[in-house]
């Protein structure tokens, strides 16, 4: 069995659990390709990527590069001298770049490929009512997630999911997989399957266009919707209660199917409860965050927001 020389690309915490499965199965990974720090938050301060914090703990070779066709980043990755690339969640990568191992460049993306190419896979695959989706490693080409098939684990879908939830399922999944691609790599065992030019299914950016709620859909909708964004980025609604328009972020929700004549969007709030009308029943609110104060769970919120009369979703 040859010891391969593996270059691994990612930024996110998904990322971080295929690594450190890798790392921890003593596979040779000789270099961390990552995003460059950034300034966030009030203080501006310089925010490492999740990557990058594992990969120093792990006493790993780190290179931030902020142009993947920079020639000293380039010249950089050449001396790393890696035989596999493998990328999760990182970035589109330049010819220069996927084309350099001797054996390729290969991406885990959460989904069954050819289904829900781009951004946000997992997302979609809920807020779509999806009941099943997957993991795909596949060889990297010029286009966005189209390359040959190497391996695909499917994973449910369940009706309680959260985006949260299944994407730290898929994360094991994932690991298990990156790890079964390249053990075939290196035994020379690798077979692979083009995959069929089908579109239909995609999984664009989210954006605040497309992660605000309608609640004139039906309850199965609005429901996927929300639980599909939870708790990353979020859906958000505006509330209108009385003269004021409030901005608010919807997290855990339940739903609760049956026949009633109120209109779509109407809130119908207690001391305990909160609930919206939707088509074919209510949309059950339990925690919540509106503009300007911490999430907290529906009772606390209620403790100190009351809802006028007429009060609505929009």
């Amino acid at each position: 069995m040859k010891d391969l020389r593996i270059v691994f690309m990612g930024t996110p915490d998904f990322a971080v659990a295929i690594l450190k499965h890798l790392v921890t199965k003593n596979y040779n990974i000789v270099g961390v390709i990552t995003a460059p720090d950034k300034r966030a938050g009030r203080g501006r301060k310089l925010h490492e990527s999740a990557i990058k914090k594992y990969a120093t703990s792990a006493n790993l070779t780190i290179l931030q590069p902020k142009n993947l066709k920079n020639n000293d980043f380039n010249q950089q990755l050449q001396s790393l001298n890696a035989d596999l690339q493998i990328v999760v969640a990182f970035r589109m990568l330049p010819k220069i770049v996927w084309q350099l191992p001797k054996y390729g460049t290969f991406n885990l993306h959460a989904s069954l490929l050819p289904e829900y190419r781009g951004a946000a896979p997992i997302h979609w695959a809920i807020i779509n009512g999806e009941t099943k989706t997957g993991v795909t490693t596949f060889f990297i080409d010029d286009k966005i997630d189209t390359g040959e098939i190497i391996l695909q684990d499917e994973i449910t879908i369940y009706d309680d999911d959260t985006v949260g939830s299944l994407h730290d399922r898929m994360m094991l999944v994932g690991a298990t997989l990156v790890a079964k691609t390249v053990d075939l790599i290196t035994n020379g065992d690798v077979t692979t399957r083009k995959q069929p030019e089908l579109d239909e299914k995609a999984a664009p950016k989210l954006n605040p266009e497309n992660t605000k709620i309608n609640w004139n859909k039906d309850i199965d909708t609005v429901y996927n919707k929300i639980r599909g964004l939870n708790p990353f980025p979020t859906a958000w609604t505006n509330i209108k209660n009385g003269t004021e328009e409030i901005s608010a972020k919807i997290y855990t929700v339940q739903k609760e199917i049956t026949d009633h004549n109120m209109a779509p969007s109407t809130i119908i709030s207690s001391k305990k409860t909160l609930k919206v009308a939707v088509l074919n029943g209510y949309i059950i609110i339990n925690e919540i965050k509106i503009s300007g104060k911490k999430k907290m769970d529906v009772q606390s919120f209620l403790n100190g927001f009351t809802f006028l009369e007429g009060a609505k979703m929009l």
